[in-house]
């Protein structure tokens, strides 16, 4: 026996490997959930700070616009990580960062520092960068056929931190106050908790690493399996990416401009939070359905589903743009047909590329949404003050329609051979 043969790992078998996926995706969800708790409660007390420590309440919209370049600029750097080191010390990283942000935010609040907070939220805004590696970490060692359900149980779990986070902005803040920190900022310590816990459960339990182990198996397997170096499915990443990207835009656009619509029509806070509420519902509660369909119908149909039902939610929208309850509804059906091409679209872009470049093409693709998303909430303000609500609806179509003509061209080409 050579040294080279007595020195490599002996070759894993298919219970050893269902074992490590089974742990992974228990880390993973875990990890999501610590993390939401905190993302959850932060971002929601976060433009309420913001416009508490600056004295204007123009300046609260920022800390959802700070918290998007956050996530788009971790994207990338977090993304080569994971190729280089694996997926645990990338999101391990991304999470010790927003932990770093958050305690930022308590320093910029006790000195009363607005770019400092404004910072803070930046950082933060990397463990938006984690939650949707996380759903990639969760397909690194799924079966083929189950690759979409793997990756929407990950974001059904964001749906524990989206609904439990922004309940605890009152215990939060009188516990900051009972230790003396300034009104509202209090909540912080909930994301420093959470999320420093979030690193010990993506260093302790994230082992073997599931990105470093899928690449393994491609070796030792090659060319049995889709880890293998194959040809890259150009189109089906580009297809994937202009689904999420656009869907995203336009859930952001829609989401961002209807507190302000409904308040200015007189509806009350409760309203607004409610609405809210069966939006993010909406978003994340149904996504193992989507896997579900993903896997059994194909991605780019479950895609066109998607878009289907933002289509005639934005539709309703613009019909119904001064009734509360059509607005609510409406608001439910964004964030469902976003949940359809989110799962699907991600699902499509990990299965067009061999497991050496996934890392990096996910990287790219979170980068995309997240800038896209920044875009699309950025203009819906200005279409709204031009056009009025049911004006961004309709305007927000064109989205839907360019994702349907990106299927419609996929359909048409051909499909590139292992």
């Amino acid at each position: 026996m050579t040294e080279e043969a007595a020195a490599a790992p002996a070759p894993l078998d298919e219970a050893e490997i269902a074992r490590v996926r089974t742990r992974s995706r228990a880390a993973i969800i875990a990890g999501q959930v610590l993390a939401g708790v905190g993302m959850g409660s932060t971002m929601s007390a976060g433009a309420l700070l913001i416009a508490e420590v600056s004295g204007s309440e123009a300046l609260s919209g920022m800390a959802a616009t700070m918290s998007t370049i956050g996530s788009a600029i971790a994207a990338v750097p977090l993304a080569a990580l994971a190729t280089r080191s694996g997926r645990a010390p990338a999101l391990a990283t991304g999470a010790l960062v927003a932990t770093l942000g958050a305690v930022v935010g308590i320093v910029a609040a006790v000195l009363g520092w607005t770019l400092l907070l404004l910072a803070g939220v930046v950082m933060l805004g990397s463990g938006t960068a984690v939650n949707l590696q996380a759903r990639f970490a969760a397909t690194d060692l799924s079966e083929p056929g189950r690759r979409g359900r793997d990756l929407s149980v990950v974001v059904w779990s964001t749906t524990v931190g989206a609904v439990l986070g922004p309940n605890l902005i009152g215990l939060g803040d009188t516990v900051g106050q009972l230790l003396g920190l300034p009104p509202l900022s209090g909540v912080y310590l909930f994301t420093i908790a959470a999320q420093a816990a979030a690193v010990v459960v993506y260093l302790v339990w994230l082992r073997p690493d599931p990105l470093r182990l899928a690449t393994r198996i491609g070796l030792e397997r090659a060319p049995a399996t889709d880890a293998a170096p194959r040809e890259a499915d150009a189109n089906g990443v580009a297809t994937g990416m202009v689904a999420t990207s656009l869907s995203h835009a336009t859930m952001v656009a829609i989401m961002a401009m209807t507190p302000v619509h409904l308040v200015s029509h007189g509806a009350s806070l409760g309203l607004v939070g409610v609405t809210i509420s069966l939006h993010v519902f909406g978003m994340y509660a149904f996504s193992p359905l989507w896997g579900v369909l993903a896997d059994r119908l194909g991605r780019e149909v479950t895609i066109a589903i998607g878009q289907v039902l933002l289509l005639g939610a934005l539709l309703l929208l613009a019909a119904g743009s001064e009734s509360e309850l059509w607005v609510a509804v409406g608001l439910f059906l964004i964030g469902f047909g976003w949940s359809a091409a989110s799962v699907a679209g991600s699902t499509l872009i990990t299965e067009s590329v061999g497991v050496v470049d996934r890392a990096r093409i996910q990287g790219r693709s979170d980068l995309l949404m997240s800038t896209a998303g920044a875009l699309g909430g950025g203009a819906a303000g200005l279409v709204l003050a031009q056009l009025g609500y049911g004006g961004l609806a309709l305007a927000s179509t064109a989205l839907a329609a360019i994702v349907l003509g990106a299927l419609i061209a996929r359909a048409a080409r051909p499909r590139p051979t292992a």
